[in-house]
């Protein structure tokens, strides 16, 4: 893996587990420039759509993520999922803020799912900024993309 400062998105994906966190903070790459660059590597041979996700845990590291697709539909992994699974992958749990790009005419809202697994990790009030590859954004909280959301509290019998 290239670890230069030219090429910032393998230390991202390594921060964890090869101790270089330190060197992604010195490059001060942004959320969208994270997810921009992750979503270079989608895998989206079907629907040609591709995905990025980066999200900064509150303890300041950057997570990313892209959409990976199956053919045997809906066996895919969405780009938001990804940048979860590797914020716990790295022993983070809380998210800060989340930033999704996509090659769309307007910015496009994690799905359903999507949203719940957000919600899991943020608090109501963690920004999500949505992109597009030509420059379009909409800024929302994880309250106004998931209202009503289901918590554990729902499931307290006490």
């Amino acid at each position: 893996m290239d670890f230069s400062q030219e090429n910032p998105l393998p230390c991202i994906l390594a921060a964890a587990v090869a101790g270089c966190a330190e060197r992604h903070m010195e490059t001060e790459m942004t959320l969208l420039a994270a997810a921009t660059a992750v979503r270079e590597r989608a895998y989206a041979p079907y629907s040609r759509f591709k995905v990025g996700a980066a999200i900064r845990s509150t303890s300041g590291v950057v997570h990313v993520g892209c959409n990976v697709e199956n053919v045997a539909y809906p066996e895919g992994t969405c780009a938001e999922a990804g940048a979860i699974a590797a914020m716990i992958a790295a022993g983070d749990a809380r998210i800060a803020e989340v930033c999704v790009i996509a090659d769309s005419p307007d910015p496009v809202p994690p799905c359903g799912g999507c949203r719940q697994k957000i919600a899991e990790f943020a608090d109501q009030d963690v920004r999500v900024v949505l992109c597009t590859t030509d420059g379009a954004q909409k800024v929302m909280t994880v309250a106004e993309l998931l209202p009503g959301v289901f918590t554990a509290a729902h499931m307290d019998r006490t």
